[in-house]
């Protein structure tokens, strides 16, 4: 039996702006911990080897990975949200937009009261909903 099961997200380059975006987004976020690739590599110095942060008490880990693969991610994988209320989703609904890709515009959707589902400017996609 898993002792946990944690998100992780892998990027090139872009890890710790990510992150620190996400943060920036949910109250209570915080990173647990970060290591970095020093002078040795086979990372760029500094950028993130492994990151553990808490996004509203998810752990989700990251890396830079110092490989350039041909794979990005996907809207087939995602972050769910669930928001407390319509200027939550709103709020994150705009922020994750900017720069990113909306999959499908914020309205009422038989599902929910309000959805919307978009790739951020990393690639990483979200779906946001207001029962």
């Amino acid at each position: 039996m898993a002792s946990s099961i944690t998100p992780f997200l892998m990027f090139e380059g872009a890890a710790e702006a990510a992150m620190t975006f996400y943060l920036s987004l949910f109250a209570g976020s915080s990173v647990r911990s970060i290591t970095r690739y020093g002078a040795e590599g086979p990372g760029k110095p500094g950028s993130v080897m492994t990151a553990t942060f808490l996004l509203n008490g998810q752990a989700i880990m990251c890396i830079d990975s110092p490989v350039k693969h041909a794979f990005t991610f996907t809207p087939a994988s995602s972050l769910f949200v669930e928001c407390a209320d319509a200027e939550e989703v709103n709020r994150l609904f705009a922020a994750l937009s900017e720069g990113g890709t909306v999959l499908m515009g914020l309205d009422a959707y038989p599902f929910a009261r309000r959805f919307g589902w978009v790739n951020d400017r990393f690639g990483v996609s979200w779906q946001l909903r207001l029962s």
